[in-house]
């Protein structure tokens, strides 16, 4: 026998072995991923079916949106006692106003005494972040029954009502440390702590609010003598 003739023959057969081989292994592999992919796809819709069914599950989102739904209720009917904007009122509609909400902040002011522009700046930036609580300002000057009703003798004079009746009041700027250039989130944390408006979980650095105006004003008497001193 040609010897080169039988090592050519030999070459060949192992060749064909080897291709034989990787075809084995090839088609084994298609059919692993071809067991593997339907076996996947079942167990997801399995996943999501059970999912859609879970009872746990759909009662949560059925909480979450009976909750979103009874808070924008509220929102609405806020907004429809006057809440969320900071407004003057007339001596007129006093009493409508503090008896109409449950909580209600009121600011005492007089035109001309800059402490009470000061305190004006705070609570209108206050007012769109408490929408619970009703902000709302009255002129003193335009107000004489229920000034002396309130006993209010000196301006600034932010009183608190709850349910109508004034639970507590701000005068002039002595729980703000005496001075004009206290901070918005100093009165917030006041009037929290009053019970007036509810602390907020979300509540930003002090940059949340305008920079606090610093102009060195004299507190002022109802009868017009503004020489308090700090």
């Amino acid at each position: 026998m040609d010897p080169n003739a039988v090592k050519s023959t030999l070459s060949n057969l192992a060749f064909g072995n080897v291709m034989a081989a990787a075809a084995r292994d090839y088609q084994k592999e298609l059919l692993a991923q071809e067991k593997a992919q339907p076996s996947s796809s079942v167990n997801e819709e399995v996943d999501l079916d059970e999912l859609m069914d879970d009872p746990e599950l759909e009662k949560l989102h059925a909480d979450r949106i009976a909750a979103l739904k009874k808070e924008a209720e509220k929102r609405e009917t806020w907004k429809k006692k006057g809440h969320g904007e900071y407004r003057e009122i007339s001596e007129g509609d006093f009493l409508g106003e503090v008896t109409g909400s449950e909580k209600v902040i009121c600011h005492f002011y007089h035109k001309e005494f800059y402490r009470c522009k000061i305190m004006d700046k705070h609570l209108k930036s206050l007012t769109p972040k408490h929408i619970d609580t009703k902000f709302i300002k009255l002129d003193a000057e335009n107000a004489p029954f229920f000034v002396t009703k309130l006993a209010i003798k000196t301006l600034p004079c932010v009183i608190l009502f709850r349910q109508g009746v004034a639970v507590d009041r701000l005068v002039g700027f002595q729980d703000l440390g005496g001075k004009d250039d206290f901070s918005t989130r100093i009165l917030e944390a006041l009037l929290i702590k009053k019970g007036i408006i509810a602390e907020k979980k979300d509540e930003d650095e002090d940059n949340e609010y305008p920079d606090s105006t610093r102009k060195v004003v004299r507190s002022s008497t109802i009868a017009g003598s503004d020489s308090d001193s700090d």
